[in-house]
């Protein structure tokens, strides 16, 4: 039942019209990057797996939608027995993905590809923002960890949790959100509120309580007060009096507060004239990618960032976009290109089933994606032509290039047949990309180098006449 209403009324004037086993061809693609950014991270696929292999109406939902007065008896039949029949192909979870490619593709009968519509774009859309920003953040971080904090300030609970899903998908180390940790086997992070330095008569009596009760594990939040006159002598008395004593050393300090470059660094020499140069700082309160940059650009003695609401929203930029749009009809065996055309020009929709290439040159870097169509084959023995969209007129090709088909297969006749990876396997995944096939230049928060999204001869000629086509019909 997650799902809009004109999914249902549509559904039902198909059925009543008889158009129950018509197959269609839906992609999801999104047209711009966030905080014009460079690129996107594909985040999701799993929970869109679950729905669709769940997907059914109990004899509730059946009711609720019998009390609406608009539904036939024999169509509220028809959703009482319904379970998903077509085929799902889609990017691999976590994939460097550009805008205008289909990063998702649907082919079905064309009631089920219409009720599964606004839940797979609700996964896309967020788990794809956070995994996105959370990259944004961790880049910025110049190697140092980035943990969620974010669970508080999310817009409900799933966002914090699959929110502290894609965030590690995008790079984050641990959470401080117990149920993601549970759920999907992410480490979890966490120490002490403000709240337990005040509930206690001083700010030494409740660090000392504290590192007596989890000795290997102290990170102690030290600006309650007086970060440089009171918290940081209080942790650096509490590991000379408490934890040395037990053979144990002081795990790190928090700053939640202030300026934190400086307060960081005067924090270091202290905590270095005290002989504990292994003593972490991490630091909190409400940080982006912008605000850690500028600490790293500053020499902040920081190794460690929480980030909170400013990633579990991604507050910069809170909504990423993706849309569910029809690309093609079944007619005759054949499927039939089908195209949106707008007043925009990035509004016009690139028509019939396709697949998305990834180009790799002789070093194994990114330099294109092709859109090509679904059933053409592509020679890399040869020089393979190619169309720039925005500079049509430019006779190009790819010479000594390797070509990997994006889109795999997920279900087919409502059977899954794909995998679901572990976040952290994602994780790697996203990673290596960026670390090794993806140019540093489109990762730069400034400017980014734009990543050509180009098609095969074919598949723009069969554009361009359909376009043709529309404008005769006009």
């Amino acid at each position: 039942m997650v799902m809009d209403f004109y999914e249902l009324t549509m559904s039902n004037g198909y059925f009543k019209g008889k158009n129950l086993d018509a197959r269609v061809v839906f992609d999801v693609f999104y047209r711009s990057n966030p905080d014009h950014g460079g690129y996107s991270i594909f985040a999701g696929l799993e929970q869109i797996v679950d729905y669709i292999r769940n997907l059914h109406f109990s004899t509730e939902d059946i009711s609720y939608l019998r009390a609406q007065g608009i539904f036939d008896e024999d169509f509220l039949d028809y959703l009482s027995r319904f379970t998903f029949r077509g085929d799902v192909y889609a990017f691999p979870e976590g994939t460097v993905m550009y805008p205008g490619e289909p990063v998702l593709t649907v082919v079905a009968p064309l009631v089920d590809a219409q009720l599964v519509e606004t839940a797979i774009l609700l996964e896309v859309n967020h788990q794809s923002l956070i995994a996105t920003k959370t990259r944004r953040i961790c880049n910025a971080a110049a190697g140092r960890a980035v943990s969620d904090f974010g669970a508080r300030r999310a817009h409900n609970m799933d966002a914090a949790v699959y929110g502290a899903r894609a965030a590690v998908i995008g790079g984050a180390t641990s959470t401080a959100t117990v149920l993601a940790g549970q759920m999907f086997d992410i480490p979890v992070s966490g120490t002490m509120a403000h709240s337990w330095v005040m509930f206690y008569e001083d700010e030494f009596t409740a660090f000392k309580n504290y590192a007596e009760t989890y000795p290997d594990a102290v990170v102690l939040l030290v600006d309650t007060y007086d970060v440089l006159h009171s918290g940081v002598p209080n942790a650096i008395r509490v590991a000379k009096e408490v934890l040395e004593p037990m053979g144990k050393r002081l795990k790190g300090i928090r700053l939640d507060s202030g300026d934190l470059a400086y307060l960081s660094k005067k924090a270091r020499k202290m905590l270095d004239a005290a002989g504990l140069e292994d003593c972490i700082i991490v630091a909190s309160n409400s940080l982006d990618e912008f605000t850690i940059q500028s600490l790293v650009s500053q020499g902040a003695c920081i190794d460690s960032f929480g980030v909170g609401e400013r990633l579990i929203t991604s507050k910069s930029e809170p909504v990423f976009g993706a849309v569910y749009k029809i690309a093609a009809v079944e007619e005759n065996g054949v499927y039939q290109p089908r195209i949106k055309i707008s007043e925009n020009v990035e509004k016009i929709t690139n028509p019939g089933w396709k697949q998305v290439y990834r180009v790799y040159d002789e070093n194994h870097k990114a330099i294109a994606d092709l859109i090509a169509g679904r059933d053409e084959e592509l020679d890399e023995q040869k020089e393979i032509a190619y169309i720039d969209p925005s500079k049509p007129w430019k006779k190009r090709s790819f010479v000594n290039c390797t070509f990997e088909p994006l889109q795999k297969p997920v279900f087919i006749d409502g059977r899954f047949v794909g995998d679901t990876p572990s976040v952290k396997k994602i994780a790697r995944y996203v990673s290596n990309q960026l670390e090794e096939e993806i140019w540093e230049e489109e990762q730069r928060f400034e400017n980014p180098h734009k990543h050509y999204v180009d098609m095969t001869p074919s598949y723009y000629e069969m554009k361009t006449k359909l376009l043709s086509q529309v404008r005769e019909i006009e």
